[in-house]
């Protein structure tokens, strides 16, 4: 009976060997990890993704790398610019695990040797620059700050792929101070585009008032051209048709006397001039009227009185 209890105990002691053989003998890889495997504390080979077979207790897997580009954010760094005045800056590091052996046994903790080179790399680079040089060249400073952290981690097995600025923060009192002149910047450009567009207004208006004046005159003198052809061609169809009807001397005269009343019509004319003209028509209508007299004093009997009366 104690003899298969110990043949149990060995049999269960062997299966758990066994187990424990298999479960460290057979490693599965993920994708886009690495792992580098140690025999005898020895680097020996590095694992790609997929089942691979290890020798127990002799060789040894280290932690797994994760191939994929990994993002990291560093907090604010205070850096002192060629002015001399202390900014706050933020930074984001892009950066992908290429060589799993490298990274495993050239460097300790490359996460904290990327910070740290990133933070000393961006001081060299900020205290050449003034402040407002500091703000407007981020695309300088990020290319220097990638250039250089690329060579530098190439020996662990790191690639920097890029490296971005999330905020470059003045002091307070300099940023009250951009602030004041920003808005002095920005009043100025707006009394600049007030006074640039009343300018243009007022030009507009007063070339619009030239236009119109010179219009109105255009205006004025074809008006006036085309009532001096109008009388003149008036004048003309008159003289055409006096001449046609071959008119006496006489009627002339008579025509004429019927005229002068007309001159004195309208409140305004407080003096009446009479040409002297009227002595000559006055002449004809008396020749008119001697001729119709007879020789003997008698008057002169119209046909409208030889007419039989009803």
């Amino acid at each position: 009976m104690d003899s298969n209890i110990a043949i149990w105990i060995v049999l269960l002691v062997l299966i758990l060997f066994v187990v424990i053989v298999l479960v460290r003998a057979v490693r599965i890889v993920p994708q886009a990890r690495a792992g580098v495997v140690e025999r005898l504390g020895k680097y020996q080979r590095t694992l790609n993704p997929g089942l691979t077979i290890l020798i127990p207790f002799v060789d040894r897997l280290l932690p797994l790398l994760d191939l994929r580009e990994q993002v990291v954010s560093f907090p604010p760094q205070p850096v002192i610019t060629e002015d001399n005045l202390v900014v706050s800056i933020d930074t984001v590091v892009y950066f992908q695990v290429t060589d799993a052996r490298a990274a495993t046994y050239e460097i300790a903790n490359y996460i904290q040797a990327v910070e740290q080179l990133t933070t000393t790399t961006l001081r060299n680079v900020v205290g050449g620059l003034n402040l407002e040089e500091a703000l407007t060249s981020r695309d300088q400073i990020n290319g220097q700050l990638r250039g250089v952290l690329d060579e530098a981690t190439g020996r662990w097995g790191i690639r920097v792929s890029r490296v971005e600025l999330k905020a470059i923060d003045p002091p307070h009192s300099i940023q009250d101070s951009m602030e004041k002149q920003m808005r002095a910047e920005r009043d100025r450009r707006a009394a600049i585009l007030t006074a640039e567009g009343l300018k243009q207004s007022q030009i507009l208006t007063a070339e619009g008032q030239r236009q119109a004046a010179i219009l109105a005159a255009e205006g004025d003198a074809k008006a006036a051209i085309l009532r001096a052809d109008g009388e003149a061609q008036a004048i003309q169809k008159v003289f055409d048709a006096i001449h046609k009807g071959n008119p006496t001397q006489k009627l002339l005269a008579y025509q004429y006397l019927q005229t002068l009343p007309k001159l004195a019509e309208g409140e305004s004319n407080k003096l009446w001039i009479i040409p002297s003209e009227v002595g000559e028509a006055l002449k004809g209508i008396g020749s008119v009227l001697g001729a119709a007299t007879p020789e003997d004093g008698t008057p002169a009997v119209s046909a409208a009185d030889n007419a039989p009366r009803g």
